[in-house]
């Protein structure tokens, strides 16, 4: 009870606008197809895959390659392609680049997970190791979020298909869920529905419909996630092995047509949100900080905005949300991924056909 009426009270607080003259933001690359994954390599360069299909380097003085080599071979529709890049957690020694994407056609489609090793000309001995079943006829709602554990374990998110979002609450089905697999794609035996019967070994958590945030608190090891709702019901997750996280039995949200998805918000046995948004911010990209580089936001979370075009910060207190500011909204684009590079900046990705790289610097 008192967690619920914290939690109402949470999702009821005023977001405040920072003040941006604080801060400026320095573009770091541009001339990208709608960037989407963003990672950082060891020599102070970059990886960003581009929903297309094509992965580029980004050089440490800004210089963007041609596409690199040895990339599968996306389905480019509707929100499908290439989506989240993720090294290996012992990248400086063996190399391995993880992506995932849309695989698939019009009639069976589904989000995939690949990995190759990053040589001079892009990547080689490039190895499928995990696909979501069974494929969808939809090109919308892949998750494709990806993000290693403490453990060495990677987590991957799957939406649910959009048409098909009865399936978030089907255990046998890898839709809407959180998948857990190992770093060659073979099933953790601590997963929480391993040797069910009824359920996939895969499947981490489940309940959810469009996850594309996903980061792992390095310190705490706690797991955090945001999905898109419909209209309204965007929700922050603070994620627990089995949990079951609502979509589509609870939400706060409406389906498009102004109907009721559920009448309930909370059911027994159903995970409530850390925070939702009502009306929808629609956030992508999710990151925590923890650099030196503004010690004022040590500990807090930075999830994207598309819709309202803008990057939120929000503090937390005992992992749990205490206040949000909006951030950078005079950039007037939408971003899609945010990230914190070695250099303890924070990094904007913009969504768009001519997008760009940003990094946000003291002034």
């Amino acid at each position: 009870m008192i967690r619920t009426l914290l939690f109402l009270a949470l999702a009821a607080f005023a977001v405040q606008a920072s003040a941006e003259d604080d801060y400026a933001l320095t573009t770091v690359a541009e001339g990208l197809e709608f960037p989407w994954g963003l990672a950082f390599l060891p020599d102070g360069g970059m990886l960003v895959t581009e929903r297309p299909g094509r992965l580029r380097r980004v050089a440490a003085d800004g210089s963007v390659s041609e596409p690199l080599a040895g990339v599968p071979a996306v389905f480019y529709q509707g929100q499908g392609g290439l989506l989240d890049i993720a090294l290996h957690p012992e990248f400086a020694t063996n190399a391995l680049v993880y992506l995932s994407y849309a695989h698939g056609d019009g009639n069976a489609n589904g989000t995939r997970v690949a990995r190759g090793r990053l040589g001079d000309a892009g990547l080689e001995t490039l190895e499928v190791i995990f696909t979501a079943q069974p494929s969808k006829d939809t090109p919308q709602h892949y998750g494709g979020s990806m993000a290693f554990m403490n453990d060495g374990t990677l987590l991957l998110t799957t939406g649910d298909g959009f048409d098909h979002r009865e399936q978030a609450q089907n255990l046998a089905s890898m839709l809407g869920k959180t998948i857990r697999i190992d770093d060659d794609g073979s099933i953790p035996a601590d997963n929480p529905f391993v040797g069910r019967e009824d359920a996939a070994d895969a499947v981490w958590t489940y309940g959810h419909r469009n996850p594309q945030g996903l980061v792992v608190d390095p310190a705490s090891g706690r797991v955090y996630q945001h999905e898109h709702g419909p209209r309204g019901g965007d929700e922050l997750n603070l994620l627990r092995p089995g949990g079951n996280y609502g979509w589509p039995a609870t939400t706060y949200g409406k389906d498009y047509t102004g109907a009721h998805v559920s009448p309930f918000t909370t059911l027994p046995g159903m995970e409530q949100p850390l925070l939702h948004w009502t009306p929808s911010i629609a956030p992508s990209g999710l990151t925590i900080y923890g650099a030196d580089a503004f010690p004022e936001w040590q500990g807090d979370l930075f999830v994207g905005a598309l819709v309202d075009q803008e990057v939120r910060r929000l503090r937390l207190q005992d992992g749990e949300v205490v206040a949000q500011d909006a951030l950078f909204s005079d950039l007037g684009e939408r971003i899609r991924n945010v990230k914190v590079g070695p250099d303890g900046h924070l990094y904007l990705v913009t969504d768009s056909a001519e997008g760009r790289i940003l990094r946000v610097d003291r002034r």
